[in-house]
């Protein structure tokens, strides 16, 4: 990978297209829509689409990005690059009934934060959203964001937890997080709506994410906490590949698809890392626990292959962008949390 100084470069590689996506939207029909685009990884998805389409002689083709867009200047930006803004809440059945007809959907709409104090929130934006979506959207393609959490903590010697294990997870949030995939494949079973369950963690942008997480607080002098001992993760560029080329693998009944790195890292040995290239003295709390969140992703990796993006580069990023003092969202992962209460 090469090196990255600016957020503006950031934003060009973590966007870049891929061969196999261009691929992959010359082979799909019709336009896009992304619910849910004003989060964290939505305007690279979105920009990697419109990017795609653009090289494949598709600039015809549109690529809708709905989101509250509470701060304008997000959708200024987006539009600024030839992507089409909506403003939408998708709880309101009316306002999302006069969205566009499509017929590639990418969702990614939904709440974490916050749950602990509002759970009903929480349910609402996982459970319900997801139901009047899906409704709506019933003859498109759809790929779903999910999350790995809807598994329950794993073994740390395992297989880790594939696609076919029960999904019984600790906390509210992520049983809502079941609850919103419930309500998708209900639409698939249904209506024969084809889609994909796209169980993500943890998506690596060097403005947030686990790398980050664990990089300031070594670089800071702060403890790094080791009570959920080992984690996976994938470069954002690679997630957004990945939900992209998930459009040509939605089926009906639906389908579920675990994607993240298949090395896993100790956090512990992560922080120790992260200390030598920071020159850093190291501090820890807590202890290592027998469980962790952990994944097989060997169906992701039969379907599309390696990441392009190690472990190891995304690290040497980090580093240089904690170095270089590289501006961050400031929006911890609490990938610590083991009770699933956020």
């Amino acid at each position: 990978m090469q090196s990255i100084g600016s957020e503006a470069e950031l934003e060009e590689v973590l966007s870049r297209p891929d061969a196999a996506v261009l691929e992959a939207v010359c082979e799909l029909r019709g336009d896009f829509v992304v619910l849910g685009a004003g989060g964290k990884m939505g305007p690279t998805l979105c920009r990697m689409l419109r990017r795609a389409l653009d090289a494949t002689g598709g600039e015809r083709r549109r690529v809708v990005a709905v989101s509250r867009f509470q701060a304008g200047s997000a959708a200024e930006a987006l539009q600024q690059q030839g992507i089409e803004t909506r403003s939408c809440d998708l709880l309101d059945r009316e306002s999302v009934a006069r969205l566009p007809e499509v017929a590639n959907v990418i969702f990614m709409a939904g709440q974490k934060f916050g749950t602990s104090g509002q759970p009903e929130q929480t349910w609402a934006m996982n459970v319900l959203v997801p139901a009047i979506v899906a409704e709506r959207y019933r003859g498109s393609r759809i790929v779903v964001f999910s999350t790995g959490c809807v598994y329950p903590l794993m073994p740390v010697t395992g297989r880790g937890a594939c696609e076919d294990d029960p999904l019984t997870p600790p906390g509210e949030y992520a049983s809502s997080c079941v609850g919103r995939e419930r309500m998708f494949g209900y639409v698939a079973e249904r209506y024969g709506t084809r889609v994909l369950q796209f169980r993500l963690c943890y998506a690596i942008d060097l403005r947030y994410g686990v790398l980050l997480d664990v990089a300031t607080r070594v670089a800071s002098g702060q403890p790094v906490d080791v009570s959920m001992g080992w984690v996976q993760v994938i470069w954002q560029a690679d997630a957004c590949s990945r939900a992209i080329r998930g459009l040509q693998h939605a089926a009906s009944p639906a389908v579920a698809l675990n994607v993240t790195g298949m090395g896993r890292i100790s956090v512990r040995e992560l922080a120790q890392r992260f200390g030598e290239r920071l020159g850093c003295a190291v501090q820890y709390s807590g202890t290592e626990s027998a469980t962790a969140w952990l994944w097989d992703a060997r169906r992701s990796y039969d379907l599309f292959g390696e990441p392009l993006v190690s472990l190891e580069e995304m690290i040497e990023a980090t580093v240089a962008w904690v170095q270089g003092g590289g501006r961050t969202l400031n929006k911890p992962t609490h990938f610590e949390v083991r009770d699933g209460n956020y």
